[in-house]
């Protein structure tokens, strides 16, 4: 009996800032969360090393993105 593994990939969408290294380019990830004692709102930014095997994404696109294995010291995203 095989038993079906069900992998679960973490999916985000951003916006390229950089694409000056080979088959790599830098997402840009905002997300608005909560204050939970103030319950205002604001912006929180992280970047990301995404792997772009064409070199196909120009700077300024919205790209979705998901994990994956580790391609390089930074790179674990893969463009969707």
């Amino acid at each position: 009996m095989e038993k079906k593994i069900k992998r679960i990939f973490r999916r985000f969408t951003g916006v390229v800032t950089s694409t000056k290294m080979d088959k790599t380019a830098v997402v840009l990830v905002e997300r608005i969360v909560m204050h939970k004692r103030y319950k205002k709102q604001y912006k929180v930014s992280r970047k990301y090393k995404v792997h772009d095997e064409k070199n196909q994404v120009k700077v300024g696109e919205k790209v979705k993105f998901e994990e994956c294995r580790p391609l390089s010291k930074d790179k674990r995203w893969r463009i969707v």
